[in-house]
């Protein structure tokens, strides 16, 4: 292949196209963010809400398994996604990005052996970051009622297997526990010192329901990173980023923000060309043609066309 003068020498923009971050780089960029501050990380549902967040300058984004069974399926997020299909996703939306990649894995979709396959699988398709669960199969949304958990020494088990499984060092293990919506705040807070010492990087107790109990989650998981959802509407309650920061959690997620906003967005554009037949009045309120190329790297991938289909490419 032969050599491609500028623009094209900086093709890391060119995503698809140009090399970009390799995924190592991509998950020590995260360890990295994990260890500065307060990571806010919203969730994508597919490469556009990808690209989006990217363009808006966050610095890491988030596979929501919600989102992919509700956008992707039509369905709820009671654990009919299969692995396959998230791998299949992981591939696409690591693709296209610069961003490190946040990957909800669900249960590991099964036992310990069958979760160090998974997280190999994920991590190869380009998962910076894998999410692992104490529900059981099926898994439901943590925010949903009627939860059923495995036991917490099978948890570090799967754990256990699943860092053995990593190829690579970098990548970050988050693991989740719905115990407090299955017991209480007490049995999450005893499984998640069972799970920083099964080797988890990241502590996401799922659907506090109180202040109180997050600044219990902050004081008693002091020096491990953790994770707090904002589901608007949910279970936890919904802070400003400098609270939940004085509480103790350096990454706030917001999963399906993006989604339920396109939602209504969409609801409302659809309403409008239902209601008078026609778009022109509404082009105010929608991405213009421009802005639309531009997302997608119209002008980049059009300058590399007329390039390579010119005779002067080989000498």
């Amino acid at each position: 292949m032969p050599h491609v003068p500028a623009p094209f020498d900086a093709a890391e923009t060119l995503v698809g196209v140009g090399p970009g971050p390799t995924p190592t780089s991509r998950r020590e960029r995260l360890r990295s963010l994990l260890s500065a501050g307060t990571l806010v990380l919203p969730g994508a549902t597919d490469a556009l809400g990808v690209r989006l967040i990217e363009e808006a300058g966050f610095e890491a984004a988030y596979l929501t398994g919600a989102g992919l069974a509700n956008a992707q399926y039509g369905i709820p997020d009671i654990g009919l996604v299969s692995l396959g299909e998230v791998v299949d996703h992981t591939e696409r939306l690591a693709s296209a990005t610069h961003l490190p990649l946040v990957v909800d894995a669900d249960t590991g979709f099964g036992q310990p052996v069958m979760a160090m396959r998974a997280a190999r699988r994920l991590e190869r398709a380009g998962a910076a970051a894998l999410q692992l669960e104490d529900q059981e199969m099926p898994k439901r949304c943590g925010h949903f009622d009627h939860h059923a958990l495995i036991p917490a020494e099978h948890m570090q088990a799967k754990l256990v297997a699943v860092r053995q499984a990593l190829e690579d060092p970098a990548t970050v293990l988050i693991a989740r526990t719905d115990a407090r919506s299955v017991h209480d705040i007490d049995e999450a807070i005893r499984r998640a010192h069972l799970y920083v010492a099964a080797g988890a990087d990241v502590i996401f107790v799922e659907a506090p329901r109180t202040v109180e109990e997050l600044e219990r989650v902050g004081r008693e998981l002091s020096g491990v990173p953790l994770v707090v959802n904002v589901v608007e509407g949910g279970k936890t309650p919904e802070l400003d980023l400098a609270q939940y920061q004085e509480l103790g959690f350096g990454v706030v997620l917001f999963a399906n923000f993006l989604m339920r906003a396109s939602i209504k967005a969409g609801s409302e554009a659809l309403a409008h060309l239902r209601s008078t037949g026609e778009t022109a009045s509404y082009a105010g309120r929608i991405a213009t043609w421009q802005e639309r190329q531009s997302l997608f790297h119209l002008p980049e991938f059009s300058a590399a066309e007329a390039y390579f289909d010119a005779p002067t490419v080989v000498p």
